[in-house]
């Protein structure tokens, strides 16, 4: 059973089993999750001065996790919403729709874990924000 459909983006807390003198582990399955997972890809190692993202997805959702370190990440919707999230713990997640506008400040030794609803395609991004503009004053 699906959850329900995900329009916004939210923090989500996954379970987590374990305990502090033998650690943790989170498992996720596609029937806990927000869409089912066609794509995993990881960032690291980015230099603390970096901001990455720059860009958004005309269909593509997404879950981020930070499994080591720090990630800020900054959402604009296309109601010109902005709202930032700071991801520090490995067992939640930020869920990201479609459509939203996405800048990332990440320590030097944080690790970022993405789960794609789709496989990769240049088409589906927007990496020029005057595009994105368009698309929100399209939308709202």
């Amino acid at each position: 059973m699906k959850p329900p459909i995900l329009v916004e983006p939210q923090l989500l807390e996954f379970d987590k089993i374990g305990r502090l003198e033998l650690g943790y582990l989170t498992s996720l399955e596609n029937s806990k999750l927000p869409f089912d997972v066609k794509r995993v890809y990881w960032t690291y190692y980015t230099p603390d001065a970096v901001t990455r993202g720059h860009h958004a997805h005309k269909e593509l959702k997404q879950l981020i996790f930070a499994v080591a370190g720090t990630i800020t990440m900054t959402l604009e919707s296309i109601k010109g919403v902005i709202t930032t999230y700071t991801l520090s713990s490995p067992n939640i997640g930020l869920f990201i729709p479609k459509l939203h506008w996405r800048t990332i400040k990440m320590s030097h030794n944080a690790v970022l874990l993405c789960l794609a609803s789709e496989e990769y395609d240049e088409a589906d991004y927007i990496r020029d924000y005057d595009e994105f503009d368009i698309f929100k004053k399209g939308k709202t």
